[in-house]
C-alpha cells in the first residue's frame, strides 16, 4: 500500500511539474518532434490553436504531460501553454482584436465586435495589453 501511495504521489508530482515538447506543428493536431509525429490533445480552446492554419508548419513549444498512449496532453489554455518561435525568439501564441483592443489565447471571432482576431505572438513577459 505504501509503495502504491508513493507511486501515485510521484505521478502527481511529475504531472504538476509539467513538461515541454518542441517541434513543427502538422495538420491533424500533431507535432513533429525529430522524426516522430506526436499526437496532441487539449481543451477546446487549445484545440482551436492547434487547428489554426496560420500555425501549421510553425515551430511550436507546448507545455503539458505525456499520456500513457504516447500522446501529449497540453495544459489548459488559462496557463498560456503554447509558444511559437519567430527569428529564434520564444513568443506566446495569442490573438488580438484591432478594433476592441482585446487579447485572447485561442483564435476566432472577437467576443465584442465579432470580427476575426489576428494572430499576434507576444513576449510572455509583457502585459496582455498593447502599448
Amino acid at each position: 500500500m505504501r509503495r502504491r501511495a508513493l507511486f501515485l504521489f510521484s505521478a502527481l508530482l511529475l504531472r504538476a511539474e509539467g513538461k515541454r515538447l518542441r517541434g513543427k506543428l502538422m495538420a491533424g493536431r500533431k507535432l513533429m518532434v525529430g522524426d516522430k509525429a506526436v499526437a496532441l490533445m487539449g481543451d477546446e480552446a487549445v484545440a482551436k490553436v492547434l487547428d489554426d492554419e496560420r500555425l501549421i508548419g510553425a515551430e511550436l513549444e507546448v507545455e503539458g504531460a505525456t499520456t500513457g498512449d504516447g500522446s501529449f496532453e497540453i495544459d489548459g489554455i488559462h496557463t498560456k501553454p503554447v509558444y511559437t518561435f519567430i527569428k529564434g525568439e520564444r513568443l506566446g501564441v495569442s490573438y488580438w482584436c484591432e478594433i476592441c483592443y482585446i487579447r485572447t489565447y485561442s483564435p476566432g471571432k472577437c467576443w465584442c465586435c465579432q470580427e476575426d482576431t489576428k494572430l499576434d505572438p507576444k513576449d510572455p513577459n509583457t502585459p496582455d495589453r498593447k502599448p
